[in-house]
């Protein structure tokens, strides 16, 4: 097979510099004021709205677009932000349309639900175009100290309201920016325009916290120190790892970690320097696997395939994001595992995928029918891992399920230490519901310090 292959075809420049602005432009353009004043009339404002229920924030969905509709944007966006501060990229970044949006009753009337994500967008983007300042104040200064581990949304969300109790918090990240997945996680075309950094610097503006980047947890740092010097800790350190293919010719070069793409694709200054292959496949079914996609189709690949090992019923990416993917000229294949990695010279030329059948327990076996697919590149976007470096040894914090153990405060095992976002056990892999976590440890380090 691999005598027949040709060439790899990587290269960056593929477009021209008015397609990638194109290409990656907002997916879904804000809306104006009318238009935000129009949708939000279309809303019921029910009692004990399902649409709040549905938002793992609990955000008062009626209340906010009931002030859009009165011409109150402003007071949206603080009934916003009372519940999530990071309201903004939420708006951008939310499946909404399998939480908020599925439950919202108008799917019943017309089988089309307020724009719920959008009206978001609408009142957290005037607040941050009009307002003068944070829309809250600190308390006065309580004297005690939070470490927070991790720059990402769970930690942001921890440190604000932190901050708020008038407690001083430090942000030790181990990357050289704050922002987390929001900043070096998610699709270019979602949140444009440096909207992460705006944000960041918004959630800052609250006073009494101080930031040092490329501190990581177990090389820079250690929970022992941490634990020592402040009065509470919080880990929101995400996952670090990548799961592997296990598959043989996995270390070809062209078999590429989606996660570490995206991270490059966001921090590029010029989009036209990017190096993307002609033919290009995905492994996963997850939103990476979908983000990595269509950026790869919107950087000019001719072909992208999306294997994944079970039906598109089971991906965890939703109907809504494979259907911006078969938009975007992505070709999705159904129960294929990866097998081998074809490659000439070091370098990825195929990859043979197995066809498999889930068993009566939901086990997947192989049936021994194989397709290979010629590729430039291959990604890998099969989930990540927690990686416990730094919370071994005299502070071993105890683990399940490979994340860290927490209780419904989110304290872990050790009493000064609490943890959120995708690194505890039973993290939802969601912005807002790290966002979530963060609020609930930062509730329960406040009435501890206060004890």
């Amino acid at each position: 097979m691999a005598d027949a292959l040709v060439s790899p075809d990587i290269r960056a420049g593929r477009l021209t510099a008015d397609d990638y602005l194109e290409n990656f432009d907002d997916l879904h353009p804000p809306l104006g004021v009318h238009e935000a004043r129009v949708e939000a009339d279309r809303c019921y404002f029910c009692y004990d709205a399902p649409c709040t229920i549905a938002c793992p924030t609990s955000i008062d969905i009626p209340k906010f677009i009931r002030q859009i509709s009165t011409g109150n944007p402003l007071g949206s966006a603080k009934t916003i932000f009372e519940q999530n501060i990071l309201g903004g990229m939420c708006a951008r970044v939310c499946p909404t349309e399998t939480l908020c949006e599925e439950a919202c009753v108008r799917n019943l009337a017309e089988d089309k639900p307020v724009a719920i994500g959008l009206l978001q967008r609408h009142a957290t983007d005037t607040y941050f175009e009009r307002a003068e300042k944070h829309p809250y104040e600190r308390a006065a200064p309580t004297g005690k100290h939070v470490a927070v581990v991790g720059g990402g949304p769970a930690g942001l969300a921890c440190a604000h309201a932190l901050a708020r109790q008038g407690h001083d918090v430090t942000i030790y990240e181990a990357r050289p920016k704050l922002g987390g997945l929001s900043e070096f996680g998610i699709a270019a075309y979602k949140t444009t325009n440096d909207f992460a950094q705006d944000e960041v610097d918004f959630v800052l503006s609250i006073g009494g916290i101080s930031v040092e980047c490329n501190k990581a947890l177990g090389r820079d740092i250690t929970l022992e120190a941490l634990r020592r010097d402040h009065d509470a800790v919080f880990l929101g350190m995400g996952l670090a790892g990548v799961n592997a293919l296990r598959a043989e010719g996995e270390d070809l070069a062209g078999v590429i970690d989606a996660v570490a793409y995206i991270a490059d694709l966001r921090q590029a200054s010029d989009l036209a320097t990017l190096p993307i292959g002609r033919k290009v496949v995905v492994i996963g079914g997850g939103m990476t696997a979908i983000d990595i996609a269509v950026q790869a189709k919107r950087l000019g690949a001719e072909e992208v395939t999306i294997a994944y090992r079970r039906d598109r019923e089971a991906m965890k990416a939703s109907a809504y994001e494979q259907e911006v993917a078969l938009t975007n000229g992505v070709v999705i294949r159904e129960c294929l595992a990866p097998k081998r990695l074809i490659g000439e010279a070091g370098q990825v030329r195929a990859i043979e995928l197995e066809r498999v059948v889930p068993d009566s327990s939901g086990r997947l076996s192989g049936t021994g029918e194989t397709v290979t697919l010629e590729a430039d590149q291959v990604f890998k976007a099969i989930g990540q891992t927690f990686m416990p470096d730094g919370i071994g040894g005299a502070d071993a914090l105890q683990l399940d399920g490979g994340r860290i153990d927490v209780d419904a405060d989110r304290r872990t095992s050790l009493p000064d230490v609490w943890a959120g976002g995708d690194c505890i056990e039973g993290g939802e892999d969601l912005t807002v519901a790290a966002v979530e976590d963060g609020k609930i440890a930062a509730a329960a380090i406040h009435a501890a310090l206060r004890a």
